[in-house]
This record gives C-alpha cells, structure tokens and sequence, in this order.
C-alpha cells in the first residue's frame, strides 16, 4: 500500500515537480509512514509488546507534527506546544483507529476512499497544500487497487503493514485541512473517530483490557447480528459519502452558523448509522 504511494508520488515529482514546493517536508512524512509499515510487518509476524509498539507509533506521530509548517495553528489560544503535543496524540490516535476498524473485508476501502477522494477535490481549490493534495489522491488511487482483492471472501489484508502508516498519512492530511477548514477535518473522519471512540470508552467501563482483540465495534456487533459485509460496508461508504458532501458545504460557506449546522447534520447521520450497526436484527 504505502509504496503504492510512494511510487505514484515518485511518478507525480517527475511529472510536475512544481507541486513540491517543500520536498523536504514530503520526504520526512514519508519516512515515518515507512518507518510505521516496517513496525506493522514485525508485528504482523512475531507480535511485539504493547509498550514498545506504542513508543514508536508516538515517535512516528512526532515527526508527523515537527514536520508541519511552524505557523501552523489549529487553536490559536492555546500555547503553540500544548497545541502541537494534542495535535500528536491526535495522529496517535487516527493510526491507532485504522488498524482498530480494519476487521472486515473492504471497510477501510469503504473510509479511505471517500475521506482521500475528499481531500483530492478539496486540494483542487488549495483547501490542502499541493504535496497533501497529490498524497490524498495516490492514497485513494492506491486503495481502489486494493478493493478487488479485499472483498469478501478477501485474498488480501491490509494487517498492521498497511493500516499503520494510512492511519498517519490521513492524520497528517487532516491536519493541514484543519487549518483553515476545522469543521471539515471534523467531519470527513467522524464515522471512524465515533465507532472506535465510543467502543473504546465502553471496554474502559467495563474494565476490560483494550489491548486484547475483541469484536466490540459496531460494525462488528452488526455483522455478529446477521448484517452481510456487503451492508455493512455500504452503509459505511453512504455515510462518508454525506459527511464528505456535508464537508464540501462547509469549504463553499464560511459562515460559522452552516459549520456548526454541518456538524450537527454529521453527528446526528453518524448517530443513527452507529444504531443501526448496534441493532439486533430480526430473524423471522
């Protein structure tokens, strides 16, 4: 996946190396993705300790955020560090809920795409800086290669090699639209962010262990309740797609009533999605 990437990235450089205003900082991005890939596949293969796993993810997601552009600001009345340390926990947090949602066929092509495709068009009106917008659309292009074979029944799994190092490519991009588009940023993950997030809390109430596998997510509940995969992830894709439109909206009015209606909109969509993910369904 990532040298999918990589290698689309390589071809675009040659092709119009205009767009790389700040290679330096492309190379740094890219560096921690395959740094993340290389952590995913040891860990795919013999598994490592929680502790050590999670000290490099952070030292990935660090260079993600020491790579940004200094005068970056998301909330400019927090103090710059602050601001730079939530925003790595942040990154932390997006690599850790890829890997975390990637447990059916096809349901991180059903986020990835959207999300990606998003970014792509948004980058066409400099909502994204020309780098991000050429990284959204290898990642997307790189993704819709890889759907055939990870529909079910899947020949092919993303594993830890592959969902790390999106995880932290799409936190990177997130964070550069975030700059000047906040409630955008906000909504193209928010599927993802309220399914992995809330699940998470839950198995904290519970005292459960959130290191050990489990099928606690909603989409998971949904397929353990007679969901098909197919319904599934087409209900995810139809989700991303409104909360992409939604997000479009907000770019195209930069008034913060429409912003604050957007997200409302998005939250409420994502609210009854993730009900009927949970709901048991009736077998006659």
């Amino acid at each position: 996946m990532l040298a999918a990437v990589v290698g689309a990235l390589a071809a675009a450089a040659l092709l119009a190396p205009q767009a790389f205003a700040e290679p330096g900082r492309l190379a740094i991005v890219l560096a921690a993705a395959a740094a993340l890939a290389v952590l995913g596949a040891v860990d795919d293969i013999r598994p490592i300790e929680p502790m050590p796993r999670l000290l490099l993810q952070v030292f990935a997601a660090a260079v993600v955020i020491a790579a940004l552009p200094p005068g970056l600001r998301l909330v400019p009345m927090l103090p710059w560090w602050i601001e730079r340390v939530l925003m790595a926990i942040g990154v932390l947090w997006l690599v850790n809920l890829v890997n975390f949602m990637d447990g059916i066929d096809l349901i991180t092509v059903a986020e990835v795409v959207p999300v990606t495709a998003a970014l792509a068009l948004f980058g066409s009106s400099d909502a994204v800086p020309a780098d991000a917008t050429l990284t959204a659309l290898a990642l997307c292009g790189a993704m819709l290669g890889f759907a055939p074979f990870n529909r079910p029944v899947a020949r092919l799994f993303l594993g830890d090699v592959g969902s790390l190092p999106v995880g932290l490519l799409l936190g990177w991009l997130l964070i550069l639209l975030a700059e000047n588009h906040f409630a955008a940023a906000l909504l193209l993950p928010l599927y993802y962010l309220a399914d992995a997030t809330i699940t998470l809390f839950r198995r904290l109430m519970r005292g459960e262990r959130v290191t050990q596998a489990h099928r606690s997510h909603f989409y998971q509940r949904a397929v353990d309740n007679g969901r098909s995969v197919y319904q599934v992830v087409a209900v995810i894709f139809g989700s991303n797609i409104l909360l992409a439109v939604l997000a479009a909206v907000t770019l195209a009015y930069a008034k913060i009533e429409v912003h604050i209606a957007c997200v409302a909109l998005g939250c409420m969509a994502v609210a009854a999605e993730l009900a009927w993910l949970g709901r048991t369904r009736r077998v006659a």
